[in-house]
Order: C-alpha cells, then structure tokens, then sequence
C-alpha cells in the first residue's frame, strides 16, 4: 500500500468525517482535554485534533523520494479541502515558460462567466518547490474565485529537483507576462491582474513582483502572500518554536531546500530569499497572510514590515490559531476556511471586483 493509499484510507474513513464536524469543546475533549498554547496564541481545536489523528495515521512524505511525495500529496489533498465551491467552468491551457510550454488552469466564478474584463489572480501554488499542482490546490483556487470575485488561472510551473532554481521563478514569470499578453482571450482586464500564493507559491509571487520591476515589463497590480517563505539563509525563531508537531516540520523544510538548490546556489539570492533584496520599493500593494503556529510566521512578518517600509501599501492578517497549510484544510472545520474566505474578500477589495 502505498503512502498516499494508507493516508487515504485513514483519513477518508468516516470517523474523520465524523470528528471534523463536532463541536469545538468535543474536538478538543478527543484531542486531549487541554488547549495547546504557545507564545501567547491558542491552537483551534479542529486544528489540534487533525494534527492528532494525522500524527496517528500519516507518515512523512519526505522519508520518500520526490515522486512519492508528490503522490502522496496528489493523492490526500481531497481528504481535508473541504466541499469545492462551484464554478461557471475551468478550463486547462498553456501558458509560455521560461523553457517551454506549463500547464495552467482557468477558474471563472459564475458572478463572472459573462464579463470580458475581468480581474484575474495568477495563483503559484505551494510544495515546497517540489511537490503540488492542481490537484493539491483546486479547492483553495475555487474559493479564492468564487468569494473574490476574480478569474484565476493556476499555473504549474517546473519543479526541483528535476528543475531546481532558479528554473522556478524563471518560469513564473515567464507565466505572469504572457498571461497578461493574452488577458483578452482570459476575459481579463490587463490592470486588474495580481499575483498570489502559497508558502513556496508566495515566495514566487513575491520574487515574480520584485523580476517584473527590474525588468521594465508588465508589473502585477497587487501581490496576496499566503505564508510565504521569504528567508532561507537563516532560520528565524518560529522555525525553533514549531519546529515540529505542527504539519511543517523544520526536517521538511530542510528536505524542500535541499532539493530546490543546488550546492552552489547562494541562499541568499533575493530569488530565493525575498526579504534579503536590496530594495522592495516600487512594488505592488500587498496582503501578507500568516498562520500563528508556523515555522515561516516570523520570516512572512518581516517581510510584510520591510515592504511597508518601503513604501509599499501593505496590510498583514495574522491567523494566531492556524497552521501552515491551512488554505488546503478547509475541510477541518470553521477557522481554516473562514480564514481562505477572508483573504478572498481582501483581494476583491483591492482588485475592485
């Protein structure tokens, strides 16, 4: 059995289903009876008992080779996503990258499925820059479309260490502008096309926004960083407080960085680590989103500081009870999705949806 059948089958079953839809008291009563707090936050109880029932049924996805973990990821993302949130229709394309050809996918809500200038969101997904796609992040795109407002096309750009930096950033890019050379065929309007994403995704949403100012092409109107990584030249103090038994592990971290760069890469190239760029002046506004209990907390909220002080309008939502991850654990319970639903409402304030 393999490692994406185990955690299927553990967590598909209907004690998972059950324990996910119980009352906040209940679920911390199975989780252990007593509320897990560290640095001044307290962890949601939805959250406590997955992290529980993961804990006894999952195993580590890193102890495996690349492919398998991407199959284990593929294979248990429906697990916890949560009931998708309709849409008009998707639809799979390609986009230019910075080597060829990458998958994409269109996501158009239905309050947009007439409208021919339609604001769009570029979604880069998380992984770790090895893992993810679109079956690890339908459902956060269907929500951020449908509560947003927005277009969204979700691009699969290559993946280390088949393709380790800088093929990623590279590829984003490459993505963001033909996206924006081709927003008639989209339904989009060429303003209104931000950029966003999760952890890894957020760090090439960061670094897409910071390639399109240096080099003098189309510049996305708004950035949405969902905890994004944004240092890995040093390890900041939320690596060391949650370092372990809060789904992101500093061993995964470690596993992910390892395969993304290679020997000789310089950590702290602002490609890899966005907050060590010489100047974020002249970047799009943005909405930096943290979770409480995350190893990347401390690094997403100081870059969040160091774009304000740049001068970038910049806004900073921290999720004191939440985990990494969280966008795709929606099925968890109330918190997680309600945070996604959130940020959703934030990026059709700044987009004018």
């Amino acid at each position: 059995m393999s490692l994406a059948d185990q955690a299927m089958a553990a967590a598909q079953g209907p004690a998972f289903r059950t324990a996910m839809r119980l009352s906040p008291r209940s679920q911390l009563r199975l989780s252990g009876g007593e509320p897990v707090m560290v640095d001044g936050q307290v962890l949601e109880p939805e959250i406590q008992l997955f992290l529980k029932m993961l804990a006894l049924n999952a195993a580590d996805p890193t102890a495996a080779t690349p492919e398998a973990a991407r199959a284990f990821a593929d294979g248990t993302a429906a697990m916890v996503a949560g009931p998708p949130d309709e849409m008009a229709w998707t639809r799979d394309f390609e986009v230019a990258g910075a080597e060829g050809p990458l998958r994409a996918r269109l996501y158009v809500p239905r309050e947009r499925a007439e409208d021919e200038a339609s604001p769009l969101l570029v979604f880069f997904h998380g992984g770790g820059f090895v893992i993810g796609g679109f079956l690890t992040h339908d459902a956060p795109c269907r929500t951020l479309a449908a509560h947003g407002g927005v277009r969204v096309v979700s691009v699969e750009y290559r993946l280390a260490p088949e393709h380790p930096f800088p093929a990623a950033p590279q590829d984003c890019l490459a993505a963001f502008n033909d996206i924006v050379a081709r927003a008639g065929e989209l339904g989009a309007d060429p303003e209104r096309i931000a950029v966003g994403g999760d952890s890894a995704g957020g760090a090439l949403s960061a670094v897409t926004c910071i390639q399109a100012r240096d080099g003098g092409g189309p510049q996305p109107c708004f950035q949405l960083l969902i905890y994004p990584v944004t240092d890995m030249s040093e390890k900041s103090r939320s690596y060391h407080l949650f370092k372990e038994g809060f789904f992101l592990t500093e061993a995964q971290m470690d596993w992910y960085g390892a395969h993304y760069m290679t020997p000789e890469a310089d950590h702290a190239d602002p490609l890899i680590s966005p907050l060590l760029a010489p100047s974020l002046e002249g970047l799009p506004p943005a909405h930096v989103v943290t979770a409480g209990f995350d190893p990347l907390r401390d690094e997403g909220e100081s870059y969040a500081a160091r774009l304000e002080e740049a001068g970038v309008p910049t806004t900073l939502r921290r999720h004191p009870g939440l985990i990494h991850g969280f966008i795709n654990m929606m099925g968890t319970g109330r918190a997680a999705r309600a945070a996604t639903v959130e940020m959703a409402g934030v990026l059709r304030q700044a987009l004018q949806a």
